[in-house]
């Protein structure tokens, strides 16, 4: 019995051809076009593998197993978390710039591994309906592993699998794309904090209105307002 894999291009969907009414915050389209990528590539691998007979149909199986799907999403969550960092840490480093913002100060402003990962986290929410489809594919994977190539029944259960997470993987991107612009309404107030961020004036009073007043002092000393004490007058040969 040959061993067909399925055509995921079309159930991959906006992943391929993506319908935004506007652009993203952070420009992600780089990583949605490497995750797609690596999805087909997967599927072109199980399928050269499939033409080898016996041989190749473990191979075959273990290219789209749920591995290599958790594989190929993991990493856009990566990617796609590193991209909302870096751009959140070159928002806040030009505007923090723009208000001569201490460098001390700006250090203490940048995203830290802790807000890193739970970015990250918040990107992958969008996977836990992946999940539910990936131990399916789990499944039909392993009942075709023992009996490979297995009947028909069983090839049409790991076909309709490979379809089903391909659909799902759509719907996390697009949850994920969801979660990145709640991403930039998080983190909004951080960002106008600092474009209204002032110097504080408490060294200005600490500092210059000491001076100011000795130079107000003096100036009344010297224009004969007020007399000199005997130490400045015998400095000044009063």
């Amino acid at each position: 019995m040959s061993f067909d894999v399925p055509e995921l291009g079309p159930s991959l969907g906006r992943l391929i051809v993506p319908r935004r009414v506007s652009e993203l915050w952070v420009p992600l389209d780089d990583v949605r076009e490497a995750l797609a990528t690596s999805v087909m590539e997967c599927a072109g691998t199980a399928r050269r593998d499939a033409s080898n007979g016996a041989k190749g149909g473990a191979r075959a199986l273990v290219a789209l197993d749920r591995e290599a799907w958790t594989r190929a999403w993991e990493e856009a969550v990566r990617r796609a978390a590193d991209r909302i960092v870096t751009v959140l840490d070159q928002t806040i480093e030009t505007e923090a710039k723009r208000v001569r913002m201490p460098r001390r100060r700006q250090r203490q402003l940048t995203v830290s591994p802790v807000e890193r990962r739970a970015i990250a986290a918040r990107l992958a929410s969008g996977g836990d309906t992946l999940d539910e489809v990936l131990d399916q594919v789990a499944s039909a994977t392993e009942t075709l592993a023992r009996s490979w190539p297995g009947d028909a029944a069983a090839q049409h259960a790991w076909r309709a699998a490979q379809e089903a997470a391909a659909r799902r993987l759509e719907a996390a991107w697009l949850i994920l794309e969801g979660q990145v612009e709640q991403e930039r309404a998080r983190w909004t107030g951080e960002v106008a904090a600092v474009k209204s961020w002032r110097p504080s004036l408490v060294p200005v009073f600490v500092i210059w209105t000491p001076l100011a007043a000795i130079a107000v002092w003096l100036g009344l000393v010297l224009g004969g307002y007020l007399p000199a004490p005997e130490w400045l007058a015998a400095l000044l040969g009063f």
